[in-house]
């Protein structure tokens, strides 16, 4: 008997049976005979485009659906030996068909149907990521006999956001969500759901949910049950109009890799989400196999569970399948999946982008027409893939057979090339009442206009300002948005009104005699970064104003006004009021008013969701406590406010240390290991702003001079108090840096990066947001004022005769 030294080899004449009828259909056909272990495909029942394919594919018309009525194609798939079964919509997975199945040893691509009940139940799916700490919207569930309830319970307004979303709980065709704009829609929303059955069953049970304010992504997933890998994130198109306006659809577009799904947002979504998801499933008892789709808005808190489906997207799938390489084998990965070895396999995916455009009957997502009569051009652009839907083929010709009728995809190395290639190939394709939108990947490409290489894409024959990328209804709704918090922001002298030409301040109404205004202008710098890759938008307004306001403290100046500057290539009206409530939470903490700003959309300037950030202040003293004084001297003392952090300076450097530490800012923080901050968390800390703690110190004329410590750190800034006038020339300062401990995150940013301790002090503020410089005998009283207000200083140092700054302690910094 010979030596056996190796496995066998795998099958290579392996049958698949794929259920459905639809463009995703279509498109896992089109994959999966790419195959080389593949012998046949099943599609039942199929569509005219599968009918069309030959070779590997057929159509298979057996009727099938909720048991025993899978008994026809069970038995099918006994006599031709199936070794496989890909359910391509939702419905057979909850009707049971991975058991139906399991019965005969025949293994499916997806979950049991228990386990499919995170789509078949909103209301089970919320509770299920409740229970495992998903992070998804709050939310209450009602059944139909608690109308009354529900009535009840939008009526008091649970939601700080002033709105909520109403959810049917079943299957609803992807169209039972419902999102209104008051509580008398939402009322109307409830009866249509639960009352009218505009859904039928699916309404038996609604769930009401929190509004969530951001872009929204779908992450298509692999599971195994232990296992999940996901697929690049898209951005699905569900209304049927340009610009998001118009019912919901099943879907008229989608683009993939969305460029907003950054690597810092999909390891959140994997971290956070995902691996939760599969691990709750299991811990519950139903391990969950096959494709786990799971739709996200993408909040100013990170990624945010929207719900869950439990199979390939449509149109969604349709891109995506052009995305992955010619090493990558499809039925392998389905194979691996359901024999719980998905770690054994690895998914391959092309350089670019992949675009889908869904081509609609006429009168859809209501009534429309069937049966007529559609001509398509064979001779495609290179690189255009026409997935059929909604077609059939009757007397020869393909005639429309459904709502969604033909999927056009593409593929570029950019989403411009691949949406044009897109669009291209619609222009090949017609019959009469051809619908479809004209504005697919409009948010990717907010940067260029919506592409119109499609003859007709304009249907008022005339350029506007938006088909140039600006919305200046968007511009209004932030103007709307920001004017409560804005107004929240007023004192005396400030009285004008967010949204006209300017702002005006009354100088006598805020009580001074002879005053000097004292103004500046400054950003966030590379802090920007980080906020916009952790999309958390809040604490950079803060900064905003932290920047500016610090800087006029320093020459005893109260703020009393502030403006901003918001630049971006597409407005997204919820980050820009995130960021601009943030500007408005500063102007409180400085006691100062926001009277006014610019919002400028220029497409072209700045890519995809980035945006920059300005600020400029005017504050106020009177003329006799104007800093510094005249009469600092050698001997005086060095009075430390600390930092809440790096402030915002320095984050280029720290932005590359943490890169060299492979640490992905969903990472929990090695610098702060014990309470489970992330590093984006923990760089996003807002800047401190030191208005109020030093205004009281100020008019009690107990301080000589102060220096705002920024970048260029001690070295640089401490200096500057001392070039106001040339009676302070020759005069430096020592500062002790042993007189207080260092932070963690300071001593890990030198350990990891390296970084001298003579760099340290030139570069970051080292916990010491602000140096007050004080005569020796009000030391006490400074500090005593500080605390009274806030602030716990401490004595760093004294000014001393030399120029520069002197260091006690440089050599042990850090340790």
């Amino acid at each position: 008997m010979s030596e056996i030294t190796a496995f066998p080899p795998p099958s290579t004449d392996l049958s698949i049976l794929l259920l459905g009828a639809g463009g995703r259909e279509h498109a896992l056909a089109y994959k999966l005979a790419q195959s080389k272990r593949v012998s046949k495909i099943y599609v039942c029942p199929g569509n005219g485009g599968t009918a069309l394919m030959g070779g590997k594919v057929s159509n298979l018309p057996i009727p099938y659906g909720a048991p025993p009525t899978f008994s026809g194609i069970v038995d099918f798939a006994l006599q031709n030996s199936i070794d496989l079964v890909v359910p391509g919509p939702e419905q057979p997975l909850v009707d049971g068909v991975e058991g139906a199945f399991k019965k005969i040893g025949i293994p499916v691509f997806g979950p049991s149907p228990v386990a499919a009940m995170l789509e078949g139940s909103k209301s089970l799916s919320k509770e299920f990521m409740r229970r495992h700490n998903i992070p998804t919207a709050a939310f209450t569930s009602f059944t139909s006999s608690q109308y009354t309830d529900a009535v009840n319970y939008i009526n008091s307004n649970p939601f700080s956001s002033g709105r909520c979303v109403i959810k049917a709980s079943g299957l609803a065709a992807g169209k039972g969500v419902l999102i209104p704009e008051t509580n008398e829609e939402a009322l109307e929303a409830l009866k249509s759901v639960m009352v009218d059955k505009e859904f039928g069953d699916a309404g038996d049970e609604v769930v009401i949910e929190e509004y969530l304010v951001g872009p929204e992504i779908s992450v298509l997933a692999f599971c195994d049950g232990y296992t999940v890998i996901p697929m690049p994130a898209a951005q699905d198109h569900k209304r049927i109009g340009e610009g998001d306006s118009g019912p919901n659809t099943g879907g008229m577009g989608a683009y993939a890799p969305a460029p907003i799904a950054t690597k810092e947002i999909m390891d959140r979504v994997v971290k956070e989400s995902l691996e939760p998801t599969i691990k709750g499933m299991r811990e519950d008892g139903y391990p969950f196999v096959g494709m786990l789709f799971t739709g996200f808005m993408l909040t100013p808190d990170g990624p945010k569970v929207l719900e869950y489906n439990v199979r390939f997207g449509d149109p969604e799938t349709q891109a995506l399948m052009l995305l992955l390489d010619d090493e990558t084998d499809l039925a392998e990965v389905m194979l691996a999946s359901v024999e719980r070895r998905l770690d054994s396999v690895k998914l391959g995916y092309r350089d670019g982008y992949a675009v889908s455009v869904v081509l609609a009957s006429e009168g859809y997502p209501g009534k429309y027409p069937k049966g007529v009569p559609m001509t398509i051009n064979p001779e495609m652009p290179a690189g255009v893939h026409v997935f059929h839907a909604g077609t059939t083929i009757k007397n020869d010709t393909g005639v429309t057979d459904g709502g969604r009728v033909l999927a056009v995809c593409a593929s570029g190395s950019t989403l411009r090339e691949a949406v044009d290639l897109a669009y291209g190939g619609v222009d090949q394709i017609s019959w009469s009442g051809k619908t479809y939108r004209r504005d697919i990947a409009y948010r990717a490409l907010s940067s260029e206009e919506p592409s119109t290489a499609s003859g007709s894409a304009s249907t008022s024959g005339g350029l506007t300002y938006a088909a140039a990328g600006v919305s200046i209804t968007a511009g209004n709704d932030l103007v709307d948005a920001i004017k409560p918090v804005v107004k929240a922001t007023r004192r005396a002298g400030a009285d004008s009104n967010i949204g006209g030409f300017g702002g005006a301040f009354d100088l006598a109404a805020a009580g001074y005699t002879d005053p000097i205004l004292v103004s500046g202008t400054d950003g966030v710098g590379t802090k920007l970064r980080v906020a916009l890759d952790y999309g958390k938008h809040s604490s950079v307004g803060i900064d905003l104003v932290a920047m500016s306001v610090n800087d006029l403290i320093v020459q005893g100046a109260e703020p009393l006004y502030f403006l901003d500057y918001y630049a971006c290539s597409k407005l997204d009206v919820p980050v820009a009021a995130d960021v601009i409530t943030g500007i408005a939470e500063g102007c409180l903490q400085a006691g100062c008013a926001l009277i006014g700003g610019e919002t400028a959309e220029m497409p072209g300037m700045y890519l995809a969701d980035d945006y920059d950030l300005a600020g400029f202040a005017v504050g106020a003293v009177e003329r006799k406590q104007l800093l510094p004084s005249n009469d600092i001297k050698a001997g005086d003392a060095l009075i430390a406010l600390s930092s809440s952090g790096p402030h915002s300076n320095g984050y280029s450097l720290i932005r590359k240390i943490v890169s060299l530490a492979q640490l992905s800012l969903n990472d929990a923080a090695p610098w702060d290991s014990n309470s489970g901050i992330t590093v984006g968390q923990s760089l996003l800390t807002a800047t401190k702003i030191y208005i109020k703690s030093l205004l009281p110190g100020i008019k009690a004329e107990l301080f000589k001079g102060m220096s705002h410590i920024t970048g260029g750190g001690f070295t640089e800034n401490i200096p500057r108090i001392f070039e106001a006038s040339k009676a302070y020339e020759g005069l430096g300062v020592e500062v002790d840096l042993t007189s207080y401990k260092l932070a963690p995150i300071w001593k890990w940013l030198m350990s990891t990066g390296g970084v001298e301790a003579k760099e340290m002090v030139r570069t970051f503020n080292c916990g010491v947001g602000m140096i007050i410089v004080v005569d020796q005998s009000k030391v006490d009283s400074a500090l005593a004022s500080l605390r009274e207000n806030g602030e716990e200083g401490w004595v760093i140092g004294s000014v001393v005769q030399g120029k520069g700054v002197k260091y006690v302690g440089l050599e042990q910094f850090g340790q």
